[in-house]
């Protein structure tokens, strides 16, 4: 779409599911008796997220030719969310992707995706170009990587991108979705040099920067790649977040957790609304944090995603209790 007023405020790409949550917590998976079926994978629940604060958002992924992509296609588009690049690979399964629920801290993951995920399959032919080039915002993955032909398709997109508004980075760091994890490193910091935002955890970023304290590794992603934000997840502890020559650690929102694997994913999409408004890094963040509490306190990922009332509302709730 060459006319702006069209463009997409957020385009994002790469890992795509079905999640099935347990009904029951607490529970180890061979013991669990009912599920509930979700749309899942971390770049498309961002999407889910952003289009719930009103942004138009677009998803590049690529499902199975089985039942379950058509389910993920019905659920974005029931989400808001445009589901016209969402491709189909005549031979590979729709991931599935089980957890157990051990809060506040423990969620363990079970990944269905071999031999390979269809989004691993995302070919250059699969980018809506000038829509990429143009979106206010286009979000890839450190998932996105880890094979080919998804690794080029991901590497071409960043380059597509660079000098271009928003790109954001999410380091998603998975070794065991990595047929060669000793290339992760330098693949990361081959996407960072396209990115203008980078957000990652701890572990994640320490593979890009190296061990060391979170403002550390805050101010050298954004220094060595040139970044405008570079943000280290805290976990409990918050978030920290450099830009310019500043750097602040926000702290969390404290809830009590159903079900910590939504919680990154809501972050990102508040992330990219408060990007998307102008607001400021710390302003950006707190919101973030407190749209990644609000999910973290629920079962669900993508059917949980708030609003910015109900995000506001939270952050009210608890500065009351301060």
């Amino acid at each position: 779409m060459s006319d702006t007023t069209d463009r997409y405020d957020l385009i994002t790409m790469g890992r795509v599911g079905v999640d099935l949550y347990p009904l029951q917590s607490g529970v180890p998976l061979a013991e669990v008796r009912t599920f509930a079926k979700s749309l899942g994978g971390s770049p498309t629940n961002v999407a889910v997220a952003a289009a719930k604060y009103g942004h138009r958002v677009a998803v590049v992924t690529k499902v199975g030719d089985d039942p379950f992509g058509p389910y993920v296609r019905n659920a974005l588009t029931d989400f808001g969310v445009d589901s016209q690049w969402v491709t189909t690979d005549p031979k590979l399964r729709t991931p599935i992707v089980f957890c157990e629920l051990f809060p506040p801290d423990r969620f363990p993951i079970l990944f269905y995706r071999e031999p390979k995920a269809p989004d691993m399959n995302l070919v250059p032919s699969d980018l809506p170009g000038a829509e990429l080039a143009s979106a206010r915002i286009v979000w890839t993955t450190g998932t996105g990587l880890a094979d080919a032909p998804s690794r080029e398709t991901t590497m071409l997109a960043l380059g597509a991108r660079s000098g271009r508004s928003i790109t954001i980075h999410d380091l998603d760091y998975r070794p065991t979705l990595w047929p060669n994890p000793a290339e992760a490193a330098d693949l990361q910091r081959q996407a960072l040099m396209h990115a203008t935002v980078a957000v990652g955890n701890r572990e994640e970023c320490a593979v890009v920067v190296g061990e060391a304290s979170p403002q550390e590794q805050a101010s050298r992603m954004r220094e060595r790649f040139g970044l405008e934000l570079a943000i280290v997840k805290l976990g409990p502890e918050g978030v920290m977040v450099a830009w310019g020559d500043t750097w602040e650690q926000v702290p969390p929102v404290h809830v009590n957790v159903v079900n910590g694997l939504g919680a990154g994913d809501a972050f990102g999409g508040a992330l990219c609304h408060g990007l998307l408004r102008g607001w400021d890094p710390v302003e950006t963040i707190r919101f973030a944090n407190a749209a990644g509490a609000y999910v973290a306190a629920r079962l669900a990922c993508a059917d949980a995603m708030p609003t910015e009332e109900q995000v506001r509302s939270l952050l009210a709730t608890r500065e009351e209790v301060s």
